[in-house]
């Protein structure tokens, strides 16, 4: 009896240790209940990443510096400049990026243009991946995750949270091209449906087009072990939609990353432009189904910047100067159409999780205090205070 007391003051104070950890969540594990914001229009989100995508390409469309065999590893000089190159950064930009540009510039908003006043960043100061995640799904640095391995996230994600209230149960989906994301967004406590990677796709009655991409899955070859190519991990999570239904849905995509790693910045303009079509694709395909058309709102962002051109655009992290800023997509029925935000208080990447809450008209900081506000102007007016 008394080792059993013993054992048992001892687990007590390991747990208030824990409790007292910085960015601990724990003792929120339950929400007591949806903790209401306002009424709002969307009853659906999508949130789609692409991994390390830097701001200068969204605003500026193809960078000259780069697009040579020298700077940017590119093979066919003559062709990526028939395909990108133009005139003015608008037009660069657009032919980069014609959906970004054409469709939710003008129906929604556009944040992080370093050289129009617009100032979006991340603010774990790691400026690289897991981190960057953790923000955005939790809506705070946090200073434990400090590197990619595969450990579970101490912290209850949006996601997670979402996933246990009323109306959102079984309603919340992920798919990402990196094999991390199950550990990210901790699999194994939130019960989340989670495809990652080279994952096939499970299920007793799984579509004729899923089970092809089980095909491709097994019989591709594999540039990237850790990383499946957006193609897969975009069209896996479009079957998804078109099943399930899910009310909230995230898409995160890798290839712009691993290939600005790879110095390669015609592979990196061509998955960017991939990522539009993807874009393109997704935002048809809710708008014609009853359910999400006009009550949708779609959210995109990057996890992290890159270093500036010639050389530093292939790596990113604490010690290179530019990596964490980042750029933030928003259009939905929520937003107003405000266009490319210019000559505005920064954002960050920290305002995402509060953001994407917000716009379903919840208020995720009734949960997560710690969490950033979220981004004001991309809610209804007076549904928050700038």
């Amino acid at each position: 009896m008394q080792r059993e007391t013993n054992m048992n003051t001892v687990q007590s104070i390991a747990m208030l240790l824990l409790l007292a950890l910085p960015g601990c969540n724990t003792s929120q594990a339950e929400p007591k209940g949806p903790p209401i914001l306002g009424k709002t229009k969307t009853q659906n989100v999508l949130l789609v990443t692409t991994d390390g995508m830097r701001w200068q390409e969204v605003f500026g469309g193809a960078d000259s510096v780069l697009m040579d065999k020298k700077n940017g590893g590119v093979q066919d000089v003559v062709g990526l400049r028939g395909e990108f190159d133009r005139r003015t950064p608008e037009d660069r930009r657009e032919a980069l990026m014609p959906f970004v540009w054409g469709v939710m510039a003008k129906k929604g908003q556009l944040y992080g243009n370093g050289n129009a006043g617009s100032v979006a960043r991340v603010t774990n100061g790691r400026n690289f991946s897991y981190p960057g995640y953790n923000e955005i799904f939790t809506g705070a640095a946090d200073p434990r995750i400090d590197s990619n391995n595969k450990f579970p996230n101490p912290n209850v994600t949006v996601l997670e949270w979402l996933n246990r209230l009323d109306g959102f149960q079984d309603r919340v989906a992920a798919f990402g091209s990196w094999d991390v994301y199950p550990y990210i967004l901790n699999r194994t406590r939130s019960k989340l449906p989670i495809v990652a990677g080279w994952e096939p796709l499970r299920g007793e009655r799984l579509t004729d087009e899923e089970r092809m991409l089980n095909r491709l899955i097994a019989g591709t070859h594999r540039v990237w072990t850790d990383n499946c190519y957006d193609a897969i991990t975009f069209n896996a999570g479009l079957e998804y939609l078109k099943r399930h239904r899910p009310r909230v849905l995230y898409i995160g995509m890798g290839e712009t990353d691993e290939f600005g790693h790879g110095g390669r910045y015609d592979h990196y303009l061509h998955s960017a432009h991939m990522v539009d079509e993807h874009l393109r694709t997704l935002w048809q395909t809710v708008q014609s189904l009853p359910e999400y058309r006009d009550k949708t709102t779609m959210i995109v962002t990057t996890d992290h910047g890159r270093g500036n051109a010639p050389d530093e655009w292939k790596s990113h992290g604490a010690d290179i100067a530019g990596s964490d800023k980042i750029w933030i997509a928003i259009m939905g029925p929520d937003t107003p159409a405000l266009g490319e935000r210019t000559h505005i208080a920064p954002v960050t990447q920290s305002q995402i999780a509060a953001t994407l809450v917000g716009v379903l008209g919840l208020d995720y900081r009734a949960f997560s205090p710690k969490a950033a506000p979220p981004i004001a102007s991309a809610l209804p007016k007076g549904l928050v205070r700038d």
